[in-house]
């Protein structure tokens, strides 16, 4: 059975992972704070694979993918309708536009936070780490596949997050819990987003 898919937020990171879908023949509902007319031209270019639609819309869908700017992402996820222990991809970096200047979250992982902002959700940590134009160009680079990390708690969860990333022609590499592979890729702070992986054989 192929999932349904949203997107909430069409800046750099969810307007990539988009095309990547498009660029796959994969459908998926995309939302943002300024409603569906306002992303007229994306749709237009990403049809028939992507459509606009409001955000709880986009967050009705079986797996939900989330990148907003951080300081928004409270009023981002409010009054939206209840998880359900549906699959959300947490794909946010705790940084403030336009300075790039690090959030100081306590010493918690950035995905803590994410989590308690989505209650009774099923959180994915991935499509954070890779550079915007590297996510929604060709996945094969240097003769190989350009690697994807992803990172949860619920293994079903991971399975159906690492299945769509193969699917979109990448490989997918298990960080292995969120307290362990989220601090990995978080950006800025984690070893991971600096490094453009590509997987041989």
């Amino acid at each position: 059975m192929i999932m349904s898919i949203g997107i909430i937020g069409s800046g750099a990171i969810g307007s990539a992972f988009a095309r990547a879908l498009a660029n796959a023949g994969i459908e998926a509902t995309i939302a943002n704070s300024r409603g569906p007319e306002s992303l007229k031209d994306l749709v237009d270019e990403l049809s028939p694979s992507i459509r606009a639609g409001t955000a709880a819309e986009a967050a009705s869908a079986d797996m939900v993918l989330v990148a907003v700017n951080w300081k928004k992402l409270p009023d981002a996820l409010a009054n939206l309708p209840a998880w359900r222990d549906r699959i959300v991809i947490d794909a946010n970096n705790p940084i403030e536009a336009p300075l790039f200047e690090p959030v100081d979250l306590g010493g918690r992982a950035s995905s803590e936070v994410f989590a308690k902002l989505v209650p009774g959700a099923r959180v994915v940590k991935s499509f954070n780490h890779l550079q915007a134009r590297l996510l929604s160009s060709d996945p094969k680079a240097e003769g190989g596949r350009r690697v994807l990390f992803y990172s949860g708690d619920d293994t079903a969860a991971k399975a159906e997050v690492g299945a769509l990333i193969e699917r979109l022609g990448f490989f997918g590499l298990d960080l292995g819990p969120l307290a362990t592979g989220a601090r990995l890729v978080q950006f800025p702070g984690g070893p991971l987003p600096v490094h453009n992986l590509v997987k041989f054989g």
